[in-house]
């Protein structure tokens, strides 16, 4: 039986992913998770076979949660599910250690064939984006990388980033972070200055073009 952890912001989408996955009969749904923080922390507790991780979600979006889970050394293979095709959230989900790579339009038997390539160490990922091109982005040496600016953040920075841009202040990130206010601060000021902005409409900017934070299409 393949263990499945779903990580969702929505319930309703997690509530259809898991009746999917369990008519399949050979997946069993062990946990459900409403944020990127809180599926990293489940994933760790339970130790599924695959995490499902949504890319927009909040706290940490699906790319970081994955990322957070390979630096754990986590027996666990990763699949994102997204509603973008864009080749840069590919590349830095493929480099965050993802096994699939699934648009939500294609969430159907798709689904489960991700989840079992990923199982047995198979990269899955939607027709919609084209292997080849794919093949190309991985073999692209970082250092010609167009996110070359958001590879300097630390994770942590990162975090920061995300829940500035998601409107929480600095008592608050530092309550969700566990670190104080003043460490938020210096997080905050080293993010704009390797990111080059000045404000928070920067910030907010960078955080979409990085992919850090998702606007509807």
């Amino acid at each position: 039986m393949i263990r499945v952890i779903i990580a969702d912001d929505h319930h309703l989408v997690r509530q259809g992913i898991r009746a999917l996955l369990e008519k399949a009969g050979d997946m069993q749904v062990i946990g459900e998770a409403a944020d990127g923080q809180e599926a990293v922390e489940m994933a760790e507790r339970l130790q599924p076979d695959v995490l499902l991780l949504d890319i927009a979600m909040p706290r940490l979006n699906g790319v970081e949660a994955a990322g957070r889970v390979r630096s754990l050394d986590l027996p666990v293979q990763v699949v994102i599910l997204s509603m973008y095709s864009d080749e840069t959230l590919v590349r830095q989900a493929l480099r965050s250690g993802a096994r699939g790579y699934l648009l939500k339009s294609s969430v159907t038997e798709e689904l489960l064939l991700a989840v079992r390539a990923a199982v047995h160490g198979e990269t899955y990922l939607s027709p919609a984006i084209s292997a080849s091109l794919v093949a190309e982005l991985l073999a692209q040496p970082a250092g010609q990388d167009d996110v070359a600016a958001f590879g300097r953040l630390s994770p942590r920075e990162r975090e920061v980033l995300q829940l500035v841009t998601e409107g929480h202040t600095n008592a608050e990130i530092a309550a969700l972070m566990h670190i104080s206010a003043k460490t938020v601060e210096k997080h905050r000021a080293s993010v704009m200055e390797k990111l080059g902005v000045h404000d928070l409409a920067g910030l907010i900017r960078a955080a979409i073009k990085y992919g850090v934070v998702f606007v509807e299409r």
